[in-house]
């Protein structure tokens, strides 16, 4: 009985990790990484220490990448300190004021904002909010690709 309760919360799991690819308060990867250490537990999990080990690397890769991709993006884009605060201020309003809208909206606004306040034109600073749009996106892509690769092992080791 308490293998099928854990593959069922592994289930779960990974569905949560799912979403919180695209919600960015919830952190999908290792969240879907704990599924699978949830089936790992059960009888039906039958993962290598190296394979769980690489997940969990994978996890963790990808979460810290999804800080980093995007003041990458922005910094690429010719932002500056202040685009980067800006874009990272305009996130955390448009999640708490806005769901879910805010959270794409909220980082480009926010960093257009930033980056007119530095002084920079209005070019420039609508260029460096598409920057910081466009990590965001990347961030939320890579961590999809994460929470899928363990998804698909999740249900073809309990299958």
């Amino acid at each position: 009985m308490i293998d099928y309760i854990l593959a069922g919360l592994g289930m779960i799991l990974m569905f949560i990790g799912l979403i919180g690819c695209v919600v960015p308060v919830l952190p999908g990867p290792p969240i879907s990484f704990t599924g699978l250490l949830f089936l790992q537990f059960s009888r039906f999990g039958h993962f290598s220490a190296s394979f769980l080990l690489g997940m969990a690397a994978l996890a963790l890769t990808v979460t810290i990448l999804d800080y980093i991709v995007p003041v990458w993006g922005t910094k690429k884009t010719g932002g500056s300190k202040a685009g980067i605060w800006g874009a990272t201020l305009g996130m955390i309003i448009g999640i708490l004021f806005f769901p879910p809208i805010g959270i794409i909206l909220g980082p480009l606004l926010g960093a257009i904002i930033g980056e007119s306040i530095q002084g920079a034109s209005l070019n420039q600073s609508f260029k460096t909010g598409l920057g910081s749009l466009l990590g965001f996106f990347m961030g939320i892509g890579l961590k999809l690709i994460a929470s899928f690769i363990m998804t698909f092992y999740f249900f073809k080791e309990l299958f």
